[in-house]
């Protein structure tokens, strides 16, 4: 199980769950080039813990367990996945 960032986050990037995860697993940060070319941020399904730190801090309530993803954006778990493909 992971947790998957989803429709809210889109053109939002709030990066308060990046500054919080204790593994680094959300991308990308605001430093990385690639930050400006995606429209939302996106979490590691390998590197992530499930520790859930990062879903109260998002502001737009965007971050979901991966099995409480509203059925309407189930398709960003596979979104978030192949980011790091």
């Amino acid at each position: 199980m992971t947790y998957v960032i989803a429709e809210p986050c889109i053109d939002v990037k709030d990066t308060a769950c990046v500054d919080v995860c204790p593994v680094d697993c959300i991308h990308p940060t605001s430093s990385d080039p690639r930050f400006e070319e995606v429209n939302q941020l996106f979490i590691e399904p390998e590197e992530c813990i499930d520790c859930g730190v990062c879903e109260p801090e998002c502001p737009v309530e965007a971050i979901f367990m991966e099995e409480d993803v509203p059925e309407e954006w189930t398709h960003f778990t596979q979104l978030n996945a192949d980011y790091f493909q």
